[in-house]
C-alpha cells in the first residue's frame, strides 16, 4: 500500500461539507459528547485518525476537521490564513457541523485556531485538552525544520526538498518516537495530504499567517482558563515544542499544577492516542459531574 492508498481510503472514511464558502473534510467516530480535534501544520484532520476510535471506545463521539489550506479542504490566495480567519473557519464549521456543546482538543496551530474559536463561544466549549501547542505568540519562534517555510525566497526552494526521503525523516526526528507505530505508507501518506492540488503552496500561506503578537498571547491566555476545565498533555520528547518552555507556559496560563506528560515527540496522537483519549475521557467525566 502506498501513500496515496492510504490518502484514498482516509477520505473514505469522511465526508465533505461546507462552512463559510470553503469546502472541507471531516471524519467522526462514535456518540455521545462531541470532542472537536483541531490539527496544526504541516498536518490535517489525518492526524486524529488513531484518536477517535479511542475516543469512541470511551463513549464520547470524535470529530476533527481540515483547516483551509490543509487536507482536503479549499485552497488558494483569497482565503484568510491568519490564526484569526481560521479561527473564523473553525466558528463557522461548528454551526456547519451542528456541533452546539463540543470538548476541545487543540495540537500545534490548531492551538491558537481553537483558542480563537474558545474565545468567541466559550459557553460551546466544555473542557479544553492542550496537547504541545503556542500560548504565548508574540515570543514564539519557529522551530529550525519550520522556519524556512515562512521566509521569502527561500520557502518554495525549501518546499521543493520535502521529498519522501526527506519527509520521512524529518516525520521521525521531530514526529514520533516509536517509528514502528506508524507505517511508512502512513508516513507518506500525511506528505500526500499536504503537498496535493498545489504543490504545498497553500500550507506555505498558513506559515506566513502566524500572528506573533502580544495580542494574541493574551487572547490566547485567557481563553486557557476557562469557564470550562483545562488540562495540558504533552509529548514530553518533543524537540520543537518543548515541554520545558511551551508545556510550561501552558501550565501557568492555566493555572494548572501539572503537566500531563506522555513519551511522545511532536505528533503524539500518532503513538499515545489511548493515553490521550484517556485523559479528554476523564476530563469530560468531571466536565460533566461539576
Amino acid at each position: 500500500m502506498t501513500g496515496r492508498d492510504v490518502m484514498e481510503r482516509h477520505r473514505s472514511l469522511g465526508r465533505p461539507f461546507d462552512a463559510a464558502g470553503i469546502r472541507s473534510f471531516v471524519r467522526e467516530e462514535g456518540s455521545g459528547e462531541p470532542v472537536l480535534c483541531l490539527h496544526g501544520v504541516p498536518m490535517s484532520c489525518f492526524l486524529y485518525r488513531r484518536l477517535l476510535p479511542e475516543l469512541a471506545a470511551r463513549g464520547l463521539r470524535g470529530v476533527a476537521f481540515d483547516l483551509p489550506g490543509l487536507g482536503f479542504a479549499d485552497r488558494g490566495p483569497a482565503l484568510d490564513y491568519t490564526w484569526t480567519g481560521l479561527g473564523r473557519f473553525a466558528h463557522a464549521a461548528v454551526d456547519a457541523l451542528e456541533l452546539e456543546r463540543f470538548h476541545l482538543v487543540v495540537h500545534d496551530i490548531g492551538g491558537p485556531v481553537g483558542f480563537e474559536l474558545a474565545a468567541a463561544a466559550p459557553e460551546r466549549v466544555l473542557s479544553l485538552t492542550v496537547l504541545n501547542t503556542i500560548i504565548e505568540a508574540d515570543t514564539f519562534k519557529r522551530p529550525w525544520m519550520m522556519e524556512p517555510f515562512a521566509i521569502r525566497g527561500v520557502r518554495f526552494a525549501w518546499l521543493r526538498t520535502m521529498t519522501r526521503p526527506t519527509w520521512r525523516a524529518l516525520y521521525h526526528y521531530a514526529g514520533v518516537r516509536n517509528h514502528r507505530a506508524v507505517p511508512r505508507a502512513e508516513v507518506d501518506a500525511h506528505l500526500e495530504l499536504l503537498k496535493r492540488v498545489d504543490g504545498g503552496r497553500s500550507f506555505l500561506r498558513v506559515m506566513r499567517g502566524f500572528e506573533r503578537t502580544v495580542e494574541k498571547r493574551d487572547l490566547y491566555a485567557s481563553s486557557m482558563r476557562g469557564p470550562y476545565p483545562v488540562q495540558v498533555v504533552w509529548g514530553e520528547h518533543d524537540p520543537a515544542l518543548k515541554v520545558s518552555v511551551q508545556g510550561e507556559q501552558a501550565r501557568r496560563a492555566a493555572g494548572l499544577d501539572e503537566i500531563h506528560t506522555v513519551p511522545a515527540n511532536h505528533f503524539l496522537p500518532e503513538d499515545q492516542a489511548p493515553a490521550i483519549a484517556e485523559r479528554v475521557a476523564a476530563l469530560a467525566a468531571s466536565a460533566s459531574r461539576g
